[in-house]
């Protein structure tokens, strides 16, 4: 039994198995070219045989991606948890800084990954696919939520249009440690332009917070 087949086992295992994989893929597009790398390449310098990838990917092109399954699932979470009453707002952008964590992980990786989706056609297609499944679902979670499909579908377009301005301002200067903050910031500066509550980011904020102050004194 191999290695790679016992660690997927564990739901840590196979995060570990699946990392190693990006990585593998990451460093052969950049060192042999994305066109002459195939998936037994990438499989064989993971350590693990074609099988096993196709466990975690369904292609090549998938192997470059960040796990947007599970960013998806975290955003699921967040409004499945959320408070009826909590503002639209407040929670997208609760919703949506939850996928900052796929990036910020790994920052080394995460810049070599954005300069190849950058300067392979097929791999940026591929992001700008992966996009759209964020935007629709902000959309549909907020419709659940009783919010207006115009309202939903600007306000999910918006938010992932300013997730990735912030995004790719941060690993396009190199992803600074020191930046990460301020790349959260830069995101949450679409409060002002959301529908049915702008301006009131600061408040929102602050009410949250205050709110888990009070919890984690009470715990």
């Amino acid at each position: 039994m191999s290695g790679a087949t016992r660690r997927g086992r564990s739901a840590e295992g196979r995060a570990a198995v699946r990392r190693e994989l990006v990585a593998a893929a990451v460093a052969l597009f950049t060192s042999a070219g994305y066109e002459d790398t195939t998936v037994d390449d990438i499989a064989a310098a993971a350590g693990v045989g074609r099988r096993t990838f196709f466990r975690y990917f369904r292609s090549k092109e998938d192997a470059i991606s960040p796990d947007h399954e599970a960013a998806l699932a975290r955003i699921e979470e967040v409004f499945a948890a959320a408070h009826p009453n909590e503002p639209s707002v407040s929670l997208v952008l609760r919703a949506g800084e939850t996928v900052f964590d796929l990036y910020t992980d790994d920052p080394e990786l995460s810049v070599a990954r954005y300069r190849l989706t950058h300067d392979v056609a097929a791999l940026r297609d591929r992001e700008s696919a992966r996009v759209d499944h964020y935007r629709r679902l902000f959309a549909r979670s907020l419709r659940r939520r009783g919010v207006d499909e115009l309202v939903a579908a600007v306000t999910g377009a918006a938010v992932v249009a300013a997730h990735n301005v912030a995004l790719r301002e941060w690993l396009g200067a190199g992803a600074p440690a020191d930046g990460v903050d301020a790349g959260v910031e830069r995101f949450r500066q679409v409060a002002d332009i959301l529908p049915g509550e702008p301006g009131h980011l600061t408040a929102v904020t602050d009410r949250l917070e205050a709110a888990v102050g009070r919890l984690e004194r009470t715990s």
